[in-house]
């Protein structure tokens, strides 16, 4: 071959080369760049092209999809109560993107997660169009519809956990809003309606998951972690034993009393009476001379601390491990930096029903192939011990006494053993808005107990001296309970 020849066929070989090169990039390392591209809108198309898998509670579908007009996007999202289980699905919007469980299990119900290979490969060899899978839920519809129902127009949030498991049965946050109304990509309707329920202008925050992303001071509701600390460092042994509680107490370091709803029966109470009347002295010279450290310890044996994944995530409900006495004083009641979720509560209340064991609480049962073949099935787990059995069963006595005979009456369910504890938690500069009402409580059957419930009202309308949580929490909750109870 003469040297021109050779020197063109050189740069042809480059060339092609060059292309090779650019070709095998472009498919194996760009690929899943090109693929999430904001401007791919084949993606998008191909993803809106067929009918979404759907999110299962009790056995039937919470959620659909309907064909549009007007638009390259096939199909879009819709939701059946949409308003009251949002908490749960989030949104799939074809303009918003998506979240929660739409979010996280995408793969599932587009069809396009790897387990789904074999169910696709087959419905391409005879021809039938991609389909999506399921995502089973943990829910219980009736429990649900209890607390959402219970809320009504309040400002609040009820979770609700099956101790043995940790499956979750109810998570409801009102106010809400219907998922529906921003499922699709109209400009006219549902951008109008994401920048309504997104606005910051929106003192409602509809949108906000206030079961997992929300955090309250707990108030009293926290009494119980302080009891288990004090039992399980053995600070008293019996919850009929006498404490060694001045009236007043002042707390440490401080000229100041800390003070009691009601005085008379709080002077060397015991753990059940001062429980009974939510004593602030005995819990607070309790969590006082426990120290911080071994506050903090029990706290986060409860899961305080610590974000939770359910699969969606839950913020991390706070028990500072940095205080001074009168601060450990004052978180020992609720108060002060304290902070929680009402998952926290309700696995807090879930932990003492089950004689300690605190159990990995979720909500998703088992994903499903489109051919109803599981491809996935979730595991009860046991996150931690809390506590003992026994001191558990004695915390246990003391919630029971709260419902017989204190401020947990309205949550009484007859022929039934209820656990529980009211809180009014004060908040706001030098308390100085309406306190949050909470109760926590779980029901108790021949073969333990199949429901713990946390209950935060955060906004009732209701009078600054109506507001409390035996009156306005305590009946959620015992709906909710009845309704898992099939009563």
């Amino acid at each position: 071959m003469n040297k021109p020849l050779r020197r063109v066929a050189i740069f042809c070989g480059l060339l092609v080369l060059a292309l090779l090169v650019r070709s095998n990039w472009l498919q194996f390392v760009q690929a899943d760049e090109l693929k999430t591209h904001k401007n791919n809108r084949r993606v998008e198309i191909q993803r809106y092209a067929q009918e979404r898998g759907n999110i299962i509670v009790g056995g039937k579908s919470i959620t659909g999809s309907t064909e549009t007009s007007g638009s390259d996007f096939k199909y879009k999202r819709t939701y059946k109560n949409g308003e009251m289980w949002a908490p749960v699905t989030g949104f799939s919007s074809q303009a918003f993107g998506s979240t929660q469980l739409e979010s996280i299990y995408d793969g599932i119900l587009t069809g396009n997660d790897d387990r789904l290979f074999f169910s696709n490969t087959v419905d391409m060899l005879t021809g039938k169009d991609q389909q999506g899978g399921d995502v089973v839920t943990t829910l219980n519809a009736a429990a649900q519809k209890a607390a959402f129902k219970g809320l009504g127009d309040k400002k609040g949030a009820v979770a609700a956990i099956n101790p043995q498991t940790g499956a979750i049965l109810a998570l409801a946050s009102t106010p809400s809003y219907d998922p529906s109304k921003i499922a699709g990509n109209s400009v006219k309707t549902d951008t109008k309606n994401w920048q309504e329920l997104s606005s910051e202008d929106n003192k409602d925050k509809p949108m906000l998951n206030r079961a997992l992303r929300e955090t309250y001071p707990p108030g009293s509701t926290f009494k119980v972690v302080t009891a288990a600390a004090a039992l399980e460092n053995k600070l008293y042994s019996s919850i009929d034993e006498k404490t060694d509680t001045p009236l007043p107490w002042i707390m440490p370091g401080t000229t100041t009393p800390l003070p009691n709803l009601v005085n008379e029966p709080c002077k060397d109470a015991s753990l059940k009476v001062a429980m009974q009347f939510s004593c602030n002295t005995v819990f607070g010279k309790l969590g006082s001379d426990l120290g911080v450290e071994k506050m903090a310890k029990q706290a986060e044996k409860f899961g305080f601390n610590e974000e939770q994944f359910v699969p969606v995530r839950a913020n991390a409900s706070r028990f500072p491990t940095e205080m001074d006495d009168s601060q450990t004083a004052l978180s020992s009641i609720g108060q002060f930096d304290v902070t929680a979720t009402p998952l926290q509560m309700a696995m807090v209340t879930a932990a003492i029903a089950n004689d300690g064991k605190l159990m990995q609480p979720y909500m998703v049962d088992q994903l499903r192939a489109p051919d109803l073949d599981v491809i996935e099935q979730t595991e009860p787990e046991e996150l931690s011990e809390a506590m003992s059995a026994e001191n558990a069963q004695k915390l246990q006595q003391m919630m029971e006494f709260v419902v017989t005979d204190g401020s947990g009456k309205n949550a009484q369910i007859p022929g039934v053993t209820v656990g529980g504890k009211t809180g009014t938690a004060q908040h706001g500069e030098n308390n100085s808005k309406n306190p949050y009402a909470w109760f926590i409580s779980y029901a108790k059957t021949d073969n333990g107990s199949p429901v713990a419930v946390a209950v935060v009202v955060e906004d009732s309308g209701a009078a600054r001296e109506n507001i409390s949580g035996g009156g306005l929490a305590a009946p959620i909750a015992k709906d909710v309970m009845q309704a898992v109870l099939g009563k």
